[in-house]
């Protein structure tokens, strides 16, 4: 039987750093069906394709930063279960990722040229909370996808009634980032001090302010 290879910081970095490029550069791959493929194409005025391409490009910026938290945080969970839980979510996570790029270049549009720092910001948010403790790591996962879900049902309300595709997208995401706020809610997650959550209202607003423009 083969040992088990020990992996080492160094292999962490070198992995760490071609998942994040991967990532900015637009490379994922999805392993579940895009919701959107049997939803019906409808044709869009141009005001409305760009609003829609504007909301599509925020959701998939928050799925680049989903990227970045999940590797941050299975890179430093202080168990093997709670690693397989991020790493897991994360894949459904670059499924989420995959849909919205491709739902971009169908509305003509592209992602935001602002990716690399996005990623980067939240890869340090992630690794700060997974150094402080697990409990506080998924009240992290529990807060950020909390807000997230009312991020998405705003955009069920704001997207075009007709463009069915990025809709069909929207609601499957919502639906799991649930599923992942209450599995890390029942895997033991500390509430996160009120100013803590304001702090991250307040630079997701920048964030979505910036992703629907650039």
């Amino acid at each position: 039987m083969t040992a088990n290879r020990f992996i080492s910081p160094l292999d962490h970095l070198i992995v760490g750093v071609d998942k994040a490029l991967r990532v900015v550069g637009g490379v994922t791959a999805m392993s579940r069906p895009n919701p959107a493929t049997h939803a019906m194409d409808s044709e869009l005025s141009d005001t409305d394709r760009r609003h829609s391409a504007g909301l599509m490009r925020v959701n998939h910026v928050g799925e680049v930063c989903a990227q970045a938290l999940y590797d941050a945080q299975a890179s430093f969970a202080h168990t093997p279960q709670l690693r397989a839980q991020f790493e897991e979510a994360g894949q459904e996570e670059e499924d989420h990722l995959a849909w919205c790029a491709q739902r971009l270049d169908e509305l003509g549009s592209q992602p935001s040229v602002l990716n690399p720092l996005w990623y980067a910001g939240a890869y340090v948010m992630g690794a700060v909370a997974a150094r402080i403790g697990d409990p506080v790591s998924l009240g992290f996962v529990v807060e950020t996808e909390r807000q997230v879900e009312a991020h998405l049902n705003s955009h069920l309300e704001l997207l075009p009634q007709q463009d069915a595709k990025s809709r069909a997208i929207v609601d499957q995401m919502r639906i799991d980032e649930i599923a992942h706020a209450d599995a890390a809610q029942a895997m033991g997650a500390a509430p996160l001090p009120m100013p803590v959550k304001m702090v991250m209202r307040a630079m997701a607003k920048v964030m979505t302010t910036a992703a629907y423009r650039i």
